[in-house]
């Protein structure tokens, strides 16, 4: 009995210590405990805010994702992948851990990845808008992957805000040559996207008599009064589930003795709290078009400060894969699936995963879960159409890929 007195008292005397050691070094030298962006890659383009990366095949025969041991794969898929981030949060959570990188994922599965860096607007961006991301940095950005990868045929694949800029260019430039498009967790019918669903409701008829009887429109105004600091967009992501943010700074405390548990949650709390500004223009853009108009889930929404310009959603035709979370509060399951009767793409699918806003993209569960269905769903579709040289192949290709997409749907239980 006194034995294990002793031996718990030293337990905890030697916890203590570590609990005092990582504190203070957690205070001095917080970038000890935060391991996102370690996948090696090369910049192989910059211009302004945008900046291009290309991720080199994994030089290791196997990864862990997921708690689970992954062959790397030796042999390519042709169709590269460009990821392309949401604007508030940094690129990092496409890399968040060694054993939990979407990065590293894709790239264990065969695929050429590459991603978009908008980089960190300040106050001389504050006029930019839908347009300038979906229409002049994303089709700079593919240029830069088409050259470098010497293949035509790309599959964008985005996370919340970047997976509506895919569709927005996509519906824009019918561009032939976006041969996939993957979004997780992008709010297409925004009146279903939770509380802010109910406020965009509530101010669509008070919006109506502002434009009938005035002159004042919220685009009229000078964007750099509009800008949205980054420390109210980590706040207001925060206060979707304030018990959790609670939650976790007690677990925090009671394990900051542990060094693993300290270095996942300061890592998860770079993403979280050291959120972009963002422009503007795009607050501009999300007020109005997205949010109080609804504009995506009718399928047309105008780009541009003149409106001289517009994205048609139903006329995007490469294939689809729309995933959402199951508990997300911000993108609800509704807000999401609504794509599914926007595009005008045949093959298209729409799957569940467990999680989130975040949870769904880069949780504990999203390796096995989201990321397995994009690679499954991408592997049939990224090989073919680099194959062929003209588009010729292009139509038999996608309707093969439906006829998957129904036998998976029916196995799987997707839409």
């Amino acid at each position: 009995m006194m034995e294990k007195l002793v031996s718990r008292a030293a337990l905890t005397g030697e916890r203590a210590i570590q609990w005092i050691s990582i504190a203070i070094e957690r205070q001095l030298q917080t970038e000890n405990f935060i391991v996102a962006n370690q996948t090696p890659y090369d910049v192989i383009h910059r211009n302004g805010l945008l900046s291009v990366r290309r991720y080199p095949p994994l030089a290791d025969d196997h990864i862990v994702a997921g708690g689970e041991t992954i062959p790397v794969r030796r042999e390519q898929h042709r169709v590269p992948v460009l990821l392309v981030p949401p604007l508030a949060a940094d690129p990092l959570n496409f890399d968040l851990f060694p054993n939990r990188s979407l990065v590293r994922f894709l790239l264990a599965h065969g695929f050429r990845v590459y991603l978009a860096d908008f980089g960190s607007p300040e106050q001389e961006h504050s006029h930019l808008g839908l347009a300038d991301y979906a229409t002049g940095m994303l089709p700079e950005a593919l240029a830069q992957v088409r050259q470098d990868s010497g293949v035509e045929d790309v599959t964008l694949f985005g996370y919340c805000m970047g997976g509506l800029f895919c569709l927005i260019y996509a519906g824009w430039s019918h561009d032939p040559k976006v041969r996939n498009i993957v979004t997780v967790a992008s709010p297409i019918d925004s009146f279903q996207a939770g509380i802010a669903g109910k406020l965009w409701q509530a101010m669509q008829a008070p919006a109506r008599l502002v434009r009938r009887y005035t002159g004042f429109r919220i685009h009229k105004l000078d964007p750099a009064q509009m800008n949205v600091p980054g420390w109210l967009a980590s706040l207001t992501f925060k206060m979707t589930n304030p018990l959790g943010t609670l939650q976790g700074y007690f677990d925090l405390l009671l394990n900051l003795w542990d060094r693993e548990f300290v270095t996942e949650y300061q890592t998860m709390a770079t993403w979280f709290n050291k959120m972009h500004d963002y422009p503007g223009g795009i607050v501009q853009d999300i007020v109005v078009r997205v949010g109080i108009d609804n504009a995506l889930a009718k399928g047309k929404i105008a780009l541009g400060r003149a409106e001289d310009r517009e994205a048609l959603l139903q006329k995007i035709d490469c294939s689809l894969l729309a995933i959402a979370g199951k508990t997300d509060k911000i993108v609800t399951i509704e807000a999401a699936k609504k794509v599914m009767d926007i595009v005008g793409s045949t093959d298209k699918t729409f799957s569940l995963a467990p999680g989130g806003h975040a949870g769904v993209f880069a949780g504990s569960k999203a390796p096995m879960t989201t990321w397995r269905i994009a690679t499954d769903w991408l592997a049939t579709r990224s090989d073919y159409a680099a194959a062929a040289s003209d588009g010729v192949a292009r139509a038999p290709a996608r309707k093969r890929a439906s006829s998957r997409t129904k036998r998976a749907g029916a196995s799987k239980g997707t839409t």
